[in-house]
Order: C-alpha cells, then sequence, then structure tokens
C-alpha cells in the first residue's frame, strides 16, 4: 500500500471512530431521559406546530345540515369599508368611499324599499334579495349598511361574504369559496354589537350580470340547500342578464337615479366639510349632470376641487385645509371636467340649425365648436334632443326629430363616421323644420 492510500485509509478509521463515539455518546444521554408516553409525544408534535399561520385563515364553524366541522372560507378578499379605517387614512380616501353611509338611515333615497328592508330585519325574516338598478344609486351601500346593521362592524369580516367584479365569478368560486361559506355556521357568540337572532351568513354578489351561466345555474341549488344558516344578496345593474331561476328566488328591488333634491344634500354636505369654494350655479350644474348618479357627482366634485388647488412646493411648510386659497369652481369648470356640451355651445347650434337654410354653414358651426371645445358627436346629440323637446311644435315634427337622431346616436356608437353623421344630424333637423313650415 503506497504512502497516499495509507493517509486515506488512516483518515476514514478516525472519521468512523469519532462518529461511533458520537453515536455511543447520544445513545446513553438517550437512555438516560424515561421514555415518552403517548400523551407527551401528542403533546410535543402539537406544540411544534406553528399555529399563528393559520389562525388569521381559518375559522372554526359547524354546517347546519351535519354534525362534522368544517372551516369557513376566508372573506379577506372583500371591499374594505372606510368606516373600519382609521382617521388618518380617511383623508386619503375618494370621497365616494369617505362618505359613504353607514347606516340605513343615511342612504339617500329609496325610503319606501328601506322601510322595507328595515321590517325584514325587525321581524328576523331577510329573504334573498336583489338590487338592480343604475350605477351610483346606492345598492351597494344599502347592503353593507344592513350587514352592519345585523352584524356591527366588528364582526363583518366573519359573516360576510362579498365578491365583486375584480373577483373570479366562475363555476370554481360557486363550487369552492361560496358552498365552503354557505354551509358553515357560525358557533360562537357575536358579542353585544350584533342583532339578536342573527344566526345566518350573509353573501354579497356585486355585479352578478357579470357572472357566467354556468356559476348561474351552480348557485340556484345553494341558494336553497343552505337557506337556514345562509342569505343572498345579489347586486346587478341589469336584471335581465341574470338567470330566470335566480330572479324567482329573491325579493327584487329596483334602485331608480336618485332625485336631485337627495344628490343635492349630500353634495351640500361634503362642500361643507371638506371646505369646497363653488357656487350655487355650479353645484346645480354638477347634480343635473350626475343624472340620478351619486357616484359620479361626487367623483367630479372632487376632481374639480383638485383642480382649483394651488400647487405647493415640497419644502413648503404644511397649512391647514380650511386657510388653503383655492380657485373658485364655475359652471364652466363643471362642464369641462365632464367634457359635456356647454349650454351656450349646444344653443348656438340650435338656433343654427332652426334659422339656416345652408346646410354648409350648420356644418360650420358645428365642426368649429366640436374642434374648440372637445366635444364628442354623441354628446351633442343628447344635448341636442333635450333642448328640442322643450319646443313647443305639432308631434309630426318632435317625432321626425327623436326618431331621426336616434337612429343618428345608434350608427354613432356602432363605429360610424362622425363626420357622415354630423350631416346627418343637420338633416333631420332641418326636415323636421320643413314639417313645421308646411
Amino acid at each position: 500500500m503506497d504512502q497516499h492510500a495509507q493517509t486515506r485509509f488512516s483518515t476514514a478509521q478516525v472519521a468512523s471512530s469519532a462518529t461511533f463515539h458520537d453515536l455511543s455518546a447520544l445513545s446513553s444521554n438517550t437512555k438516560k431521559s424515561p421514555p415518552a408516553t403517548k400523551f407527551e409525544r401528542r403533546r410535543r408534535l402539537i406544540h411544534s406546530i406553528n399555529m399563528s399561520d393559520f389562525e388569521d385563515e381559518m375559522d372554526v364553524d359547524v354546517p347546519a345540515p351535519s354534525k362534522d366541522i368544517l372551516f369557513s372560507a376566508d372573506t379577506s378578499k372583500g371591499k374594505r369599508s372606510a368606516a373600519n379605517l382609521p382617521v388618518e387614512a380617511e383623508d386619503s380616501l375618494p370621497w365616494v368611499e369617505k362618505y359613504r353611509p353607514n347606516t340605513l338611515e343615511d342612504v339617500s333615497g329609496h325610503h319606501d324599499i328601506l322601510a322595507t328592508i328595515n321590517k325584514f330585519v325587525d321581524t328576523n325574516r331577510l329573504p334573498h334579495l336583489l338590487l338592480y338598478g343604475p350605477p351610483g344609486t346606492g345598492k351597494t351601500s344599502t347592503i353593507l349598511a344592513l350587514a352592519r346593521r345585523i352584524y356591527g362592524a366588528a364582526n363583518m369580516r366573519q359573516m360576510v361574504l362579498e365578491l365583486n367584479a375584480s373577483d373570479d365569478r366562475g363555476i370554481d368560486v360557486v363550487r369552492e369559496q361560496i358552498k365552503t361559506f354557505a354551509s358553515t355556521k357560525q358557533i360562537f357568540s357575536l358579542g353585544a354589537s350584533a342583532r339578536a337572532g342573527a344566526g345566518f351568513k350573509l353573501i354579497v354578489l356585486d355585479e352578478a350580470d357579470a357572472m357566467t351561466s354556468t356559476a348561474q345555474m351552480a348557485l340556484r341549488r345553494i341558494m336553497e340547500k343552505y337557506t337556514v344558516n345562509t342569505r343572498f344578496c345579489i347586486i346587478a345593474n341589469y336584471a335581465h342578464k341574470l338567470s330566470p331561476a335566480l330572479l324567482s328566488r329573491c325579493t327584487r328591488f329596483r334602485f331608480s337615479p336618485l332625485k336631485e333634491a337627495d344628490i343635492r344634500v349630500l353634495v351640500d354636505k361634503v362642500v361643507e366639510e371638506e371646505h369646497v369654494k363653488i357656487g350655487g350655479e355650479a353645484v346645480d350644474a354638477l347634480v343635473k349632470l350626475s343624472k340620478g348618479d351619486m357616484r359620479r357627482a361626487l367623483n367630479v366634485l372632487q376632481a374639480c376641487h383638485a383642480s382649483s388647488t394651488p400647487l405647493r412646493p415640497k419644502d413648503a411648510p404644511k397649512i391647514p385645509d380650511s386657510e388653503i386659497v383655492r380657485d373658485n369652481i364655475t359652471t364652466e369648470t363643471i362642464y369641462n371636467c365632464i367634457a359635456a356640451p356647454p349650454p351656450d355651445a349646444i344653443k348656438e347650434i340650435l338656433s343654427t340649425l332652426l334659422n339656416t337654410s345652408d346646410v354648409t354653414s350648420c356644418l360650420t358651426t358645428i365642426n368649429s365648436l366640436k374642434v374648440s371645445l372637445g366635444l364628442a358627436l354623441a354628446d351633442i346629440i343628447t344635448a341636442l334632443s333635450e333642448e328640442l323637446t322643450k319646443l313647443e311644435v305639432s308631434p309630426e315634427v318632435m317625432i321626425t326629430w327623436l326618431d331621426g337622431l336616434a337612429d343618428i346616436e345608434h350608427r354613432v356608437a356602432g363605429g360610424s363616421s362622425e363626420a357622415i353623421q354630423t350631416g346627418a344630424v343637420v338633416g333631420v333637423v332641418r326636415s323636421g323644420v320643413e314639417l313645421m313650415s308646411r
């Protein structure tokens, strides 16, 4: 055996000897400790698991029809209410969320619907609900205020599952997340903030008209099977996009566009609390252009308020919001923010169409205003139809105008050339004028 081989053999012997001594020492130490009992081994196994990784994701519930213990679905994907945020975070919130009503009494308009829902809650007979109507009319705010009244703000997370348009609403969500949440029942007390009889959970499906037809079909059976411990609230803009089977399982409430008086109340409140510098005529224009959409009114008001606030250097000291000198928000500011045709421009176009027989002159007037003010033909058609309906003309003339403008609007929405349809607008209005002269 050469010298290198002897060296390797000696090293292996030393390592083997060290390993043998280590194992002997470990064996001797093990023998000294008493053998662990079955209960002790189980206790060590439980303590070796870090339960903190699961405490935020699991909620032990008991299903109503079965005695097996299940885990409720994770509800952390729902929208977080602005009412649960700290005061510091509310300053950076959009006004739509900051001034979202916390109670049913704070919801604007729809007094008959709110009175009926309150009776359902008072008698503990809340059915499955379907709230449908145009956007910005208070559908989501109503159901969130209802849930807060039933469960209290502290219990919203474990008792309410809210899915909106940003969540996947396919068949997998219905079979897994919705079914798991609906099949479980709360076994712990909700505390003093919850109403008596609030033992059922609430599943809110916002913008449910975007759900696939397969998911809607799977939802039918779940709504019937778990009615004992779960209520569903379906929110949609268009009821005709929902399955008739779902419609028959719900009590339906239509949220119509809000009245201008209801929008004016909240706008005045926001103007006062946010120190918005705006005139009365501008508020009237804002309320009118919102067309019953509270969300649109608040978003436009906040955008105009931000544009009227001067920019300050980064190094400038912070001053109170009430002491900031802002530009006055005028009617022109409101129309520019919404990109709606100003009343003066519409009056000029209408006067030209009614009093000028020269088609070229009419086209020049409309096109010049479109370019200078950045107007869209669809907005001009809408504003023209509103002004034409105010005129006292014969039914034949009014039908000619409205029917013709409706066809033009349809063609514009379908992607037709605006240049050609602008000429069609001139032709429709002039045709009505010729009928008037006969």
